[in-house]
């Protein structure tokens, strides 16, 4: 069979998966100066399925990180709809969009973004506290994330104690304690070495295994990160080139 046709086949297989992400027709645009408008999204259509890691990659300046800040709902997009599990955040109000982000959605950034005078356990249980979860159950329960991700005796340590492997462990810790329908991850292997990237990758298929309807959108630079996950979108000048997935990948 063609390497066109098998690409066809795949994608029709993956779409009738359950949709957990839905992002149709989205531009997102920035006024620079009175005439001056700069698209850096020009259109994005794809769905991801739960239980799906996806990389997003491509060059610099292309618009990962504006994709994801949208997906998150950190920034509005200038036309486009965003859904997550048949919510439509894009027409949600402030109000209502802070609450399903910090209910709905976890955060994985490069730089990890722990208070640094907060130990490793109170980071990982201020989603709850935002809550507004009980203080005792919320510290239970971070400490059965800080064990599962392999620092359960690093509870009481604050991030100048830590490695930049085991800071970025807390960081997941933290992203998963609400149970996310949807996990985004800003480069989160950026400033680590190969053998610190690999055991991040394998933390997140081992977690996911346990959470099989959460997704994982990661954007990186790396082939090597990239070939870790399901599926590929690489982005060029706002669009999407290509999405392809593992099964792809052929000799």
């Amino acid at each position: 069979m063609a390497l066109k046709g098998l690409e066809i086949l795949v994608n029709e297989e993956h779409q009738e998966q359950d949709t957990l992400l839905s992002v149709e027709n989205l531009h997102m645009k920035y006024n620079e100066g009175k005439e001056n408008e700069v698209y850096v999204l020009k259109g994005m259509d794809f769905t991801i399925s739960a239980g799906q890691m996806v990389a997003i990659m491509g060059p610099s300046g292309c618009g990962k990180t504006t994709l994801l800040n949208l997906i998150g709902g950190l920034d509005q997009s200038s036309s486009g709809a965003i859904s997550i599990d048949q919510a439509k955040i894009d027409q949600m109000q402030d109000d209502e969009l802070t609450r399903f982000r910090r209910d709905n959605i976890g955060y994985i950034f490069q730089l990890f973004n722990l208070f640094e005078d907060q130990t490793a356990l109170q980071n990982v249980i201020l989603p709850l506290l935002l809550q507004h979860k009980d203080v005792k159950s919320a510290k239970q329960l971070g400490k059965m994330m800080l064990l599962d991700v392999g620092l359960g005796d690093r509870v009481d340590d604050v991030p100048a104690k830590l490695s930049g492997g085991e800071q970025q462990k807390v960081a997941i810790a933290r992203s998963l304690i609400t149970q996310p329908k949807l996990i985004l991850a800003d480069e989160p292997t950026g400033d680590l070495d190969e053998a610190t990237s690999d055991d991040i990758m394998a933390l997140f298929r081992r977690l996911q295994q346990e959470n099989p309807r959460t997704s994982i959108i990661v954007v990186t630079h790396s082939e090597r990160i990239a070939g870790q996950c399901d599926r590929i979108l690489h982005i060029e000048d706002g669009r999407i080139e290509s999405d392809r997935y593992l099964e792809e990948v052929v000799a």
